[in-house]
């Protein structure tokens, strides 16, 4: 459970739009969006991550300090959502413009609706309180992150408009739901047994395809007022990426996606070739690392894509084999042939990887073997296909080779070399999905019990 990291970036040093305030409404009704052209909108600007050392002065914008929003009997001010909306800018440290600052302002609600809840729903429980100390250590590791004390880190923020005590409001939620979410869930996200063993699998059986190293965000158009507002707003995003923006801290404020709440937000990791959505994948293999896509339009939002490397799969894939055969030689005849077939083929449907010597020693005529684990590419060539495409469990119909007739079962299959998945580090992150779909029901859980009125 990550916290919101403040960067002293340039967006603290942009000026909003003098004169700019937008009433919050209710969404708007669906339209169909019209979606980007071409794949690629550019690359990232590889300078983002750079801070400049000095800030200007607050940005304006006008917006006034009455009621916004109730959250059952807790109000939302606009100033509260003035001070949100300034974190939000500092953090993703995307430049406010005429065109994205509605957008900025919906993320910024969203956010205030949801620390809303989180705080009545921390408040149930007695044990949990964050202290000033707790506050004070994460401002500090803040400030040393971005080489300055917390008072100069503070005053910094102070200038870009961030007064000291919501900041430290939002800290306090931040630090309070991160610790009541593992607490309350962690039995329930741990992973079997069987769910890691299934995962490696998974792993095994798809590093020998090609794989797409990906960054993503996702904007729900549910979340943001309809299909269109999410394109217009991902068309935005786009731009203050390319133009500066870092792309995780963006991903972190805007996306939807599990993603956004990773060690580094906005990482899905490996992908499988196919395993997306057909439109999500058209525009994926168009892209060249390093390549930032334009808007994705799926059903319920929309995608953008960052593609930070590909490659064509694993090059060592090991295989685990068991075998029964009959010996016959080059010279066989067709009537020797075809009664070797015969007799694999009764024996066949009964074998599994846990019966097959035995089978073997109990038919006479047929000798069985654990040839052990192999790299398929060292495989007599025979041999080679079935053990890279047949089913773990599953048992080849025959086989010719020089030596006899063979049936061959698959009994496991891993990655050898470094893309070798460690079983710790699945475990762990299955862990980490299954905390995080929890997290995002226990909230959609806790909205839709809500009482929730704009004003």
């Amino acid at each position: 459970m990550g916290l919101m990291r403040y960067s002293t970036g340039a967006a603290l040093a942009a000026v909003l739009l003098a004169g700019s305030a937008y009433a919050q409404t209710a969404p708007a009704p669906a339209q169909t969006p019209t979606p980007a052209q071409g794949p690629a909108a550019g690359a990232p600007n590889p300078a983002a991550e750079e801070a400049p050392t000095t800030a200007r002065a607050e940005p304006q914008f006008e917006m006034a300090d009455g009621i916004v929003a109730t959250v059952n009997d807790k109000i939302i001010t606009g100033f509260d959502l003035r001070q949100r909306m300034l974190m939000l800018i500092a953090s993703s440290q995307v430049q406010p413009t005429e065109q994205n600052l509605p957008a900025i302002q919906q993320a910024a609600l969203n956010a205030l609706i949801e620390d809303r809840l989180k705080d009545q729903e921390m408040a149930k429980f007695e044990s949990l309180k964050v202290t000033d100390e707790e506050i004070d250590g994460e401002i500090a590791e803040m400030a040393r992150a971005a080489g300055t004390t917390p008072q100069a880190y503070l005053q910094f923020l102070q200038q870009g408009g961030i007064q000291p005590a919501a900041f430290r409001d939002n800290l306090r939620t931040q630090i309070g739901w991160s610790q009541l979410i593992p607490g309350r869930f962690n039995s329930r996200a741990r992973a079997s047994t069987l769910q890691v063993d299934q995962e490696v699998r998974r792993l095994n059986e798809a590093a020998s395809k090609p794989q797409f190293l990906l960054g993503e965000i996702y904007i729900d158009a549910a979340r943001v007022g309809g299909a269109q507002a999410a394109l217009n707003g991902a068309r935005q995003l786009v731009q203050q990426i390319i133009q500066g923006a870092p792309f995780q801290a963006v991903a972190q404020q805007f996306s939807a996606a599990p993603s956004a709440s990773a060690r580094v937000p906005g990482d899905a990791g490996w992908v499988v070739k196919d395993s997306l959505q057909p439109a999500v994948q058209s525009v994926l293999e168009q892209l060249q690392p390093g390549q930032l896509s334009n808007p994705i339009v799926v059903d319920g939002g929309v995608y953008i894509l960052y593609l930070r490397d590909k490659r064509d799969g694993a090059s060592t894939s090991l295989v685990s084999l068991k075998q029964v055969m009959v010996e016959l030689p080059e010279t066989a005849s067709e009537a020797d042939v075809a009664a070797a077939t015969a007799k694999l083929e009764g024996l066949r449907n009964g074998l599994t990887c846990d019966n097959i010597i035995s089978q073997a020693r109990a038919t006479q005529g047929v000798l069985g073997a654990d040839l052990g684990e192999s790299d398929v590419a060292n495989l007599a060539p025979q041999f080679q296909q079935f053990a890279r495409t047949g089913e773990i469990g599953s048992v080849s119909t025959p086989i010719r080779t020089p030596l006899g007739l063979h049936l061959v079962a698959v009994c496991g299959r891993r990655v050898g070399g470094p893309e070798a998945p460690n079983r710790q580090q699945v475990e762990n992150r299955l862990r980490a999905q299954n905390l995080a779909v929890l997290e995002r029901r226990y909230l959609r859980d806790l909205r839709s019990d809500a009482l929730i009125e704009f004003k």
